[in-house]
């Protein structure tokens, strides 16, 4: 039973066309942003865990703790301060395998819990973690239930809210293909104006899609109220007059050794009672393909459109980025990679007014790198590893 650790890290600096600082292209309204060349963190996460206990059944008890060290780019790496950050994001323990759950764990505490992400944009839809503590992956008749009760999602929220999460996994509906279910409640808080909200989500995972090698997701997400936020806790200032929901596609392929991907395709309507309505759109994809075993070239292309009152937004950009990876040109699992990059995006006025209305001195508004100008470019390196 010996302490086993894992971890990630994304180092980096580059510089602009518009100043000597990178920033980063980033839509107001969108939920997230194409990330090749476009992040402006240093990142790194330090995971490990301990099993304590194992008991006759199989099941092992221990605790598991991930420390995050954060740090925004062009200031001095104190992770501390307006800039930066150092926390513990995870922590919590688990009973996992227990044999009376039909191999169901129970856990308490801090955790990453249920996390859905697109790897190109990380854009994590559908993410329930937590900070309380649930029963998970039991086993009935082939299907796979989970409860969890939270009080916060993060060390952000700075909010106790009761959040409830019932899960459903493990419905075969064609050959290599399964889907999963989730239902979210967020109790009413008890303040003024406060309201209840929930949200529901379908999730369709196929493998092997159409012979590339790769991974489809279809979701399917609706809320209202605070549950607006689509499985994370949402403003509890809104009633269940203002709803959101989400059409998630996307899908990985890797039909050769050498050249791999990932499309994606997100449209989010949000409505809203006492505020504007939101639309938003976002097409892109990222190809790699690897001119030997350890050079490969990536290129990623995303669009973004937000339809909001004071006109249509949107984003575009483009990244080239020649990239050495000694574990092989596969588009996953070939960490490390350096990557040498060159990002141009270019963007209208309706993102650039709210970009200088909504995130002052941002890259797309008229205060940030670029100026009075719609369009720009970012040069770089960035070194990214998880193991």
């Amino acid at each position: 039973m010996a302490l086993e650790t894992e971890g990630y890290l994304r180092l980096g600096g580059g510089f602009s066309s518009g100043s000597e600082s990178q920033q980063c292209f980033y839509l107001p309204g969108a939920g997230s942003k194409y990330r090749l060349g476009n992040e402006c963190e240093q990142l790194v996460e330090l995971g490990a865990w301990q099993d304590f206990f194992k008991l006759d059944d199989g099941s092992s008890i221990g605790i598991y703790g991930m420390a995050q060290l954060y740090n925004e780019y062009d200031h001095t790496p104190r992770f501390t301060g307006d800039h930066g950050r150092a926390r513990m994001v995870q922590a919590y323990a688990y009973w996992n395998d227990i044999a009376a759950l039909n191999g169901g764990s129970l856990w308490a505490g801090r955790r990453y819990y249920k996390r859905n992400a697109i790897d190109i944009s990380d854009f994590f839809y559908w993410n329930q973690s937590a900070t309380g503590g649930g029963i998970e992956n039991v086993e009935i008749g082939g299907l796979l239930y989970s409860y969890a009760f939270s009080r916060k999602d993060n060390l952000d929220q700075e909010r106790y809210i009761n959040r409830h999460d019932f899960n459903v996994a493990g419905f075969d509906t064609n050959p290599g293909g399964e889907l999963e279910m989730g239902l979210s409640y967020i109790d009413e808080p008890r303040r003024r104006n406060m309201h209840s909200g929930w949200a529901a989500t379908a999730q369709h995972k196929q493998a092997d899609f159409l012979g590339l090698g790769g991974t489809n997701t279809f979701a399917l997400q609706y809320g209202a109220g605070p549950g607006i936020a689509l499985g994370s806790t949402g403003e509890v200032g809104y009633n269940n007059d203002n709803t959101s929901y989400r059409v998630v596609e996307f899908f990985d392929w890797q039909t050769s050794p050498r050249w791999g991907g990932q499309f994606q395709v997100v449209y989010q309507e949000d409505r809203r009672r006492d505020d504007d309505d939101q639309q938003w759109l976002s097409v892109g994809a990222r190809t790699v393909y690897g001119f030997t075993q350890e050079f490969k070239f990536a290129t990623e292309l995303g669009h973004d459109r937000v339809y909001a009152p004071g006109g249509t937004r949107t984003l575009t950009k483009l990244t080239l980025a020649p990239t050495w990876s000694p574990n092989g040109p596969a588009f996953k699992g070939a960490h490390p990679e350096v990557r040498f990059y060159i990002t141009y995006a270019l963007w209208n006025r309706a993102a650039q007014r709210a970009a200088s209305a909504l995130i002052a001195g941002s890259a797309l508004s008229d205060t940030g790198s670029f100026g009075t100008d719609r369009h720009g470019a970012n040069f770089g390196v960035q070194v990214e590893h998880s193991w």
